[in-house]
């Protein structure tokens, strides 16, 4: 029997959400990941975010100094807090996961453990694009973005009281809402370069709320879920 690839984009604002880790979604993330590998054959390649902490180190940088930080300085602090938290997420499945951490993705490895854990790579996009080459090297179709968000919006919910919620929308619909350019912290439902290379490829993105397990094992038994699906 073929091991089903599942490739997660997991937020870091999940991991981290006030500054300080949320340790009960992490027990409760650790306990749905194993339950999921017991009862099927899967293979997880879990893409980690740096979330808030990623935020304090770029606001302390532009706090403390006088001089404007660079568009590649703010990214590789995000990057580094992407590192950190994919080594707890490691650390918490050691007995389960490939023991090292891939955040070079010019090398493809060659990975049998049923967990594997990435963080990001370079300064010019988020992980989601990590996630996105995962996907390609590793011959997935889909990838399962989960943030705090139950869906991806026409626009930002939280400023324009006429956005509408998104249950299935294009590649190129998708791209005209959230642009073709990355910012260093920038807030969108996925990566505008990550977009562009996902509808490159063809893959099928959806955007879950990672906090509710009962969704999520929904979705990964195609049932009916809750969520963006973007392909």
């Amino acid at each position: 029997m073929n091991t089903e690839k599942t490739i997660i984009s997991l937020g870091g604002s999940l991991i981290v959400p006030n500054g300080e880790i949320d340790v009960l979604f992490l027990r409760q993330f650790n306990l749905f990941i194993r339950k999921q590998l017991s009862d099927k054959n899967r293979q997880f390649f879990i893409v980690v975010g740096g979330g808030t902490l990623a935020r304090h180190y770029r606001d302390a940088g532009r706090k403390i100094l006088k001089h404007e930080l660079t568009k590649d300085d703010l990214d590789w602090l995000g990057i580094h807090a992407t590192r950190l938290n994919a080594h707890l997420i490691r650390t918490i499945f050691r007995d389960k996961a490939h023991p090292f951490i891939i955040k070079h993705y010019e090398i493809i490895r060659k990975v049998k453990e049923p967990i594997v854990v990435a963080s990001g790579w370079k300064p010019g996009w988020s992980t989601d694009y990590c996630a996105v080459l995962l996907a390609q090297d590793y011959g997935a179709k889909n990838v399962i973005n989960l943030s705090v968000i139950d869906r991806a919006y026409t626009k930002d919910p939280k400023k324009n009281r006429r956005a509408k919620p998104i249950d299935r929308i294009s590649w190129k619909n998708f791209r005209k809402i959230v642009g073709n350019q990355w910012r260093p912290g920038m807030n969108a439902p996925f990566d505008p370069i990550a977009s562009k290379l996902a509808e490159k490829l063809k893959l099928r993105v959806t955007i879950l709320n990672g906090r509710n397990f009962d969704n999520l094992k929904k979705f990964l038994n195609k049932e009916k879920f809750v969520g963006t699906v973007i392909e």
